[in-house]
């Protein structure tokens, strides 16, 4: 199955003209040499964060029944808040208990990917991917957990250096069995281990 996120056609040029009309009413001038090009790549920059990369849904039957929690951990997340158009970034801990078939791992990625290539609220994107995967895999629960730095919090507004925002979703057997929930962000969020220096 080819997964293409519905898109609105971009127009580069009306993009560019806009963040030249944007950068002069704040006083920024373009006109220098260094900044000359800076509209453009602006367009270009923001049309790349906004337009998610197409990929072939692979899955595979699960012939041998496994049954444990497939989780994968630490994939990269690079989104823009929609509320400043500033970027977060962080990481997304996503795992699923297999039903009927198996998702190829890379996947996993590839979904986290098809809803954070938009603006976004870390809280929609949680949800959004857990909801595709559940419906698209089927399997029998999946649990995403994301953590995230918005720059929205740390260049403007409180300059909260530092501050990670935590969020997660999760369906099926995760979200009805207390056990299979704690096991999920046992594996998500491992706590540190406190060793003694030799």
């Amino acid at each position: 199955m080819r997964v293409v996120h519905p898109t609105a056609p971009v127009d580069l040029a009306a993009a560019e003209r806009a963040a030249a009309a944007f950068l002069a009413a704040l006083g920024v001038d373009v006109a220098t040499e260094n900044r000359r090009d800076t509209p453009g790549r602006m367009a270009r920059a923001y049309a790349e964060m906004f337009t998610p990369r197409p990929f072939d849904l692979t899955t595979f039957p699960n012939d041998d029944g496994y049954d444990e929690m497939v989780l994968a951990r630490a994939i990269p997340v690079q989104s823009v808040c929609e509320h400043h158009l500033l970027p977060f970034v962080g990481v997304a801990h996503v795992g699923y208990l297999p039903g009927d078939r198996i998702l190829g791992l890379s996947k996993l990625a590839r979904v986290v990917e098809l809803f954070a290539r938009q603006p976004q609220v870390q809280e929609r994107l949680t949800q959004q991917v857990a909801d595709w995967l559940q419906t698209t895999l089927e399997p029998r629960g999946v649990g995403v957990v994301i953590e995230a730095e918005h720059l929205c919090m740390t260049m403007r507004g409180v300059h909260a250096d530092g501050v990670t925002t935590v969020t997660s979703a999760v369906q099926g057997h995760l979200r009805q069995d207390a056990a299979a929930r704690a096991e999920f962000f046992a594996l998500a969020l491992p706590r540190p281990t406190n060793r003694r220096r030799p």
